[in-house]
Order: structure tokens, then C-alpha cells, then sequence
């Protein structure tokens, strides 16, 4: 039994009907390398059930106070059903790559079932025309809620779930035993509310003595001018109250590509680059519909603190920054040198406040007020009314650099999926793996009713990077053709194109 920190348990108090606060990841597989070729479905269910016991957060259901006077528990499921969890699902003919997205944006679109373990996992089968990708793979589409884990966790719970090649058996499946244990009774979780309601005023003071020096000199640095924070944040579509419905899309790179844009341009960052190549998108996609700001976008960035001592343990242990996407300017290389310019000044305003001062103040959240405050934002629509403290997220969530393998088929890629929630319907995530760099995007349908569209946007302003890192470096090095799985332009695409030029010239 354990309890949520107020971190953990503000994704489900900020959790309304249409805004699911789970993130996930579909990856694609390739079972030819599996033990005859195939992988079954039984295998599947096995494989999990067995995997799922060595992690707390896929076994544990949650356990609410009486009243909600308290966060709640994560208690053992005595019930645990993977076939409950595990489900079985097959694309149409022909079985292309924008059936799979739409797919999965309806899976993702629904909420998880708080009575049990918060996840769920989708074998999706039909995968027959997919470009880039053999006939006969399969994708595994698996979500849980953000109240058990973080992005960085969930790297390290899909390692629990993969192995290093087709035949590795490692002992988690033999010497792990289903935990057993009693649920708190409502009278014990009340006296323990009662206690941690008389220590807060002691943990408030303390954490505020601690944090006091800090916030006094990020006061102090940001009226003196020593240190930026992103002010003048415009509204876009993106900044309003979402609907219940998702669409989701990405692509794959090159790490060469994105590597040989970080040489050209030092002191940039692999980070500014994929900031930088979502700057550009946003530009590309605002321009064509007519709505891109004078000043420019924000995105809000989470940072992972978890120290080495919280390696392998679920939750979750981020902080954030919010960062210029420097969408007011055209030229691609001025772009990224001002984006690295935004990235090192909000660094610097987070390490000047401490990543940790927010994370700490939030186990002060009452529970009932702020799922009562984000229903009554929801239905008042009050994201349509107040400014935007950011316009969307990009998280970066770096993956292992060598194959893994499940159930013995091959792992080809893999996209990870966020949540979209008022004020903030578009969520970007990065990640790589091996000699791959993945931009996923999650947003609310009717912010973002065209994702092919923007897929493409994101496309061009790689290219246009590449481009500008060709001509810095004043050679022609081989760059690898990126892989995503629709190449044709859109006519608006094209046309922005054509617009930007112009606006170049």
C-alpha cells in the first residue's frame, strides 16, 4: 500500500470527461524474428501477466479516503484480470498508417476504468500496408494513467516488458509472486488523514524556509533583468476547451539528421532542435490558416529530477520550464540560435527557483477543491476566457539505443502519446531509439482537424533545418531520407511553402 504525492494525485483531481489525463505509447513489431515466426495473442496475455507483476502501478488499483479528505491509496488488485487489460483488435483492409493513427486516437480518447489498475494495452493486428514497415507487423497501443507514472518511468516499465533479444527469458517471470495484501479499512485511512492534516502547517513551513532564499533571488534576478521569464503569451486555437475526441500522428528520423543540425549550429542541443523543429511546424500550420501571432509561442517543457534513489520506482518526478518556440521568426537558423537562447534562460529561472520548490508545494493541493475547480473551469469554459500560460507541451523522452524485443518479435519503433486538456490541446513528444528520432503529436480534433497536415508542416521544417546545416557546413554530407510514412504534400502545404518563400524574399 502506498499513497499518492500530491504531484501524483493532481492528474486525477485536473481529470475531467473530456480531458483523460493518461499517456501512452504504440510501438511496432516485427514477429518474424519470434520462435516460428509468430506471435499469438495467448502469448501476449501471458507475457504481461507475468511482466505486470514485477511493477506495482500495472497490479494496484486505487483506494479513496472517505470524503476525500485525503489523497488516495494504491492498493494491491486481489482481482488482477490481464485479459481485462490486454485486448485484442485488428485494422481493416487495407491496413495503412492513417487507419492505425485514427485508430488509436479513438482508444486513447477514452478514459481509463478508475476501479481497476489504471492501464490498458491494445494488440492491434492488420498492419499490411503501412509504409516503411513489412507486412504482417503488429502494434501494441498501451496507456496508463499519469497519476502512476511519468514519462521517465514509463521507459523504464517498457524495459520491465521487452528483452534484449528473441530468446531471452529473463527470471522475472519465475521468481516474481503476486502481491497479497489486506485494503486499508476506512477507519484507518481516516486517522491517517487526521495526522497528515496536523503535520501540513509543519511541512509548509518547513518547505517555505527552505525554498525562501531561492524564490528571493529568482524575485531579485527577474526585476533586476539577470534572469527572463516568457511574458506576452498569445492565445491560439490551441488554447481553448477541448472536446472528448483525439487524433494523433508522427514521425520518424534520422538521430544522423538531427545530430548533423546540432554540429552545424553549436552550441544548440539535440533538445533545441526538436524545439526548433516544432517552432517551425506551428509557423508553417498558423500561417496557413491565417492565425499566426506577432509574438511568439510557448511551450511548456517538463524536466525529470528523479535522483538516482527513485530509479525504478513508479510515480512521478518532473518539474518544468516554459520556452520561446521563437515562432515570429522565419529563417530556420536564427530560430534555433533563439530558441537556445529561451532554453538557457529558462534553465537558469528554474535552477534559480529549484526544480523541486513546485513539486514540493504541491502536496498541499486539497483534493476536493481542485477536482471541483477543474469541472467548474471545464463546464464555465474558463480556458476560452483567461490567458495562456503556455500554447503546448513538447516533452523529450530519450529511449534505449538497442533493439528490444517482445515476445520474441522485434521492436521497430515506437511513439509516445500525451494528453490534451483545456487550454493546452496540442501535446508533442520526442523520443529516439537506436538510430531513431520519433515526433509524436497528441491534440484535441477540433483544434488540430487536419494532423496530416501538420505532420507534414513538422517534415518541412526538418527540411528546412537540414538545409540551413548543409549550407553552415558548406559541403554536401549524405543525410538519410526520413522515414515517415506519408511523403505526398498537401496542396496547403505546398502553398505555405510557397508563401514562406515569398515572405523569405
Amino acid at each position: 500500500m502506498r499513497q499518492l504525492t500530491g504531484l501524483d494525485a493532481s492528474f486525477l483531481y485536473l481529470e475531467t470527461a473530456n480531458s483523460p489525463m493518461h499517456i501512452g505509447a504504440f510501438t511496432i513489431y516485427d514477429p518474424s524474428t519470434a520462435p516460428g515466426g509468430k506471435v499469438r495473442f495467448k502469448q501476449i496475455v501471458e507475457h504481461m501477466h507475468r511482466r505486470a507483476r514485477r511493477v506495482p502501478a500495472m497490479t494496484s488499483r486505487l483506494k479513496t479516503v472517505p470524503f476525500r479528505l485525503d489523497h488516495p491509496y494504491w492498493v494491491a488488485d486481489g482481482d488482477f484480470d490481464p485479459e481485462f487489460h490486454v485486448r485484442h483488435i485488428a485494422l481493416p483492409k487495407p491496413g495503412d498508417w492513417r487507419q492505425l493513427c485514427i485508430l488509436i486516437s479513438r482508444i486513447h480518447a477514452r478514459p481509463l476504468d478508475r476501479r481497476r489498475p489504471l492501464w490498458e494495452a491494445y494488440v492491434i493486428e492488420g498492419l499490411d500496408d503501412v509504409e516503411g514497415f513489412p507486412k504482417g507487423c503488429f502494434a501494441l497501443y498501451t496507456k496508463m494513467h499519469h497519476a502512476a507514472i511519468d514519462g521517465a518511468s514509463g521507459v523504464e516499465i517498457n524495459s520491465v516488458l521487452h528483452d534484449l533479444s528473441p530468446d531471452f527469458v529473463t527470471k522475472l517471470d519465475t521468481e516474481t509472486e503476486p502481491l497479497v495484501e489486506q485494503p486499508p479499512k476506512k477507519t484507518e485511512m481516516l486517522w491517517q488523514a487526521q495526522k497528515n492534516t496536523l503535520r501540513l502547517p509543519f511541512r509548509f513551513v518547513g518547505i517555505t524556509k527552505d525554498a525562501a532564499p531561492s524564490l528571493y533571488n529568482a524575485a531579485k534576478g527577474v526585476i533586476s533583468g539577470k534572469l527572463k521569464r516568457v511574458n506576452d503569451i498569445p492565445r491560439t486555437r490551441f488554447n481553448t476547451n477541448v472536446s472528448p475526441h483525439r487524433v494523433v500522428d508522427a514521425l520518424r528520423v534520422s538521430f544522423e539528421d538531427i545530430r548533423s543540425i546540432k554540429t552545424a549550429f553549436p552550441p544548440t542541443t539535440v533538445n533545441d532542435v526538436a524545439l526548433t523543429i516544432v517552432g517551425g511546424a506551428l509557423r508553417q500550420y498558423l500561417l496557413a490558416k491565417d492565425e499566426l501571432p506577432e509574438s511568439s509561442l510557448a511551450a511548456l517543457a517538463p524536466i525529470n529530477i528523479r535522483t538516482a534513489d527513485k530509479l525504478g520506482a513508479a510515480g512521478n518526478e518532473v518539474s518544468q520550464m516554459t520556452v520561446q518556440l521563437r515562432t515570429d521568426i522565419a529563417d530556420p537558423k536564427e530560430r534555433l540560435f533563439a530558441v537556445n537562447e529561451s532554453t538557457r534562460n529558462a534553465k537558469e529561472l528554474t535552477n534559480a527557483i529549484g526544480a523541486k520548490t513546485m513539486t514540493d508545494y504541491l502536496q498541499f493541493t486539497p483534493s476536493t477543491l481542485t477536482a471541483s475547480a477543474a469541472r467548474l473551469s471545464s463546464s464555465l469554459s474558463l480556458a476560452n476566457r483567461i490567458s495562456p500560460f503556455y500554447n503546448c507541451v513538447v516533452t523529450n523522452v530519450p529511449g534505449p539505443r538497442i533493439p528490444l524485443y517482445f515476445c520474441g518479435a522485434k521492436m521497430l519503433v515506437g511513439f509516445p502519446t500525451g494528453p490534451a486538456i483545456d487550454s493546452v490541446g496540442l501535446f508533442h513528444a520526442i523520443s529516439s531509439y537506436c538510430d531513431e528520432f520519433t515526433i509524436a503529436f497528441t491534440a484535441c480534433r477540433e483544434m488540430l482537424p487536419d494532423p496530416e497536415m501538420y505532420a507534414q508542416c513538422l517534415r518541412d521544417s526538418l527540411t528546412a533545418l537540414l538545409d540551413a546545416a548543409k549550407q553552415e557546413t558548406k559541403q554536401s554530407p549524405k543525410l538519410t531520407k526520413s522515414k515517415a510514412p506519408r511523403k505526398t504534400k498537401s496542396a496547403a502545404a505546398q502553398k505555405v511553402e510557397k508563401d514562406a518563400h515569398n515572405e523569405g524574399q
